[in-house]
Parts: C-alpha cells; sequence; structure tokens
C-alpha cells in the first residue's frame, strides 16, 4: 500500500486500485508503437530520484506494449487521472524543498506536475499495468514551459494523462510540444521527440497555487 499524508487526512491509494483489476491487458507480439529519435539527457532531477527509488526506475531491455483500450481501461485511466489530480495539492519545488527541481513521490500530498506523473504511474503499475506502455514525457506547454505528463500507448493511440486536465486527452488534442519520453524499450533511456531546446519540466502547478 502507497499512502498520501496531508493536512491531517490520509489517502490509501489502495482504495483505487481495488477497483482496477489490470483491466488494460498489453497486446501479446504486438508492437504498433516504438519510441523513435535519438537517445536524449534524462531531465534533470530523474537520476537522482532513481537513486532514491530503485524499485520504480528498474530498466534493461524489454519488448514494447501497447494498452488494449477497453471500456474498462479507460474508466481507469480517467479515475486515476482524476483522483490524483485532486488529491496532491500542487508546490512548486522551491517551496516544498528549496530546491529548483526535484522528483519525488508526492507522499506528503503536494507536489508539481512529475510528482503528479509519478504517483499515476506507479499506481497503474501497482495495478498491472504494463510499465512499457506508461511513458512519462516531457513537454513544453502552452505557455513555452517545461512541464511532465504521462503517455500512455494504446492501440488505439496515445493518450496523455496530465495534472493540468482532469480529462485525459489525445496528444494531438493537448497543445504541447513534445520534447523527449523514455523508450518503450527501456525505461532508463529517453528519447527525443523534436523539440532539442532544454525543457525542465519545473512547477507547471504554480499557477494553480497561486489562485488557491
Amino acid at each position: 500500500m502507497f499512502e498520501v499524508r496531508g493536512q491531517g487526512k490520509r489517502w490509501a491509494i489502495a482504495v483505487i486500485l481495488l477497483g482496477i483489476t489490470a483491466s488494460a491487458q498489453a497486446g501479446e507480439g504486438r508492437v504498433l508503437y516504438a519510441s523513435l529519435g535519438d537517445t536524449a539527457r534524462a531531465p534533470i532531477g530523474w537520476v537522482e530520484f532513481c537513486a532514491e527509488n530503485p524499485t520504480d526506475c528498474r530498466g534493461g531491455a524489454s519488448q514494447p506494449r501497447d494498452i488494449v483500450m477497453s471500456q474498462t481501461a479507460w474508466r481507469d485511466l480517467l479515475k486515476v487521472n482524476r483522483w490524483v489530480n485532486e488529491t496532491i495539492k500542487p508546490m512548486t519545488d522551491m517551496d516544498h524543498w528549496g530546491v529548483i527541481e526535484k522528483w519525488s513521490l508526492p507522499t506528503d500530498g503536494y507536489g508539481d506536475c512529475e510528482d503528479y506523473v509519478l504517483l499515476k504511474r506507479k499506481m497503474l503499475v501497482n495495478a498491472g499495468w504494463p510499465r512499457e506502455a506508461l511513458l512519462i514525457t516531457v513537454v513544453r506547454d502552452k505557455k513555452g514551459e517545461g512541464h511532465a505528463v504521462l503517455t500512455v500507448k494504446t492501440d488505439k493511440g496515445e493518450f496523455v494523462l496530465d495534472n493540468q486536465n482532469e480529462n485525459v486527452l489525445s496528444w494531438t488534442e493537448t497543445g504541447y510540444r513534445f520534447v523527449k519520453r523514455q523508450s518503450q524499450a527501456d525505461p532508463t533511456i529517453w528519447v527525443s521527440l523534436g523539440d532539442n531546446r532544454p525543457a525542465v519540466a519545473t512547477a507547471s502547478a504554480k499557477d494553480q497555487a497561486k489562485d488557491q
């Protein structure tokens, strides 16, 4: 069980996971999509996160797999995306940790964009979804700022779980420019997606935090 604590409340992720029973089966033997592009440098903070959380960063070559997007799988994605977005409160890394960039699981109930992504990915993996279909992705948002989202690769296309949107969108509907993401073949390798300018996935939740 993974618990989130904050503001005197305790949320058990197991409650969500009880309703998600690996409903999105990976297509065996089908490689519908593969990560393309040159090898890219890992995002700032990723290496340090992996050093502190090795079980969340298991690497090694594997077969790319895509989710079979059933109605149940779609409901599960919506459920996880909405639950994490509503449960975790936005806070910049500078306010949270006193540093510009730090990747961490939001165990205290606070985090910024990459922390939302890490939690969504962990919940889905723990529920039996294949890690190869859940790719942490760095983008530039509509303001041109670095931002992190979770790309889910399926037989119906690629969908994005985003802390800035309670809906799960096709990547083409986000309005983002995609910079780099984990390789399906090895999650410890990052591949370029076209925008080669440096993009630090800083606190995209900054504007949200100001409104609270």
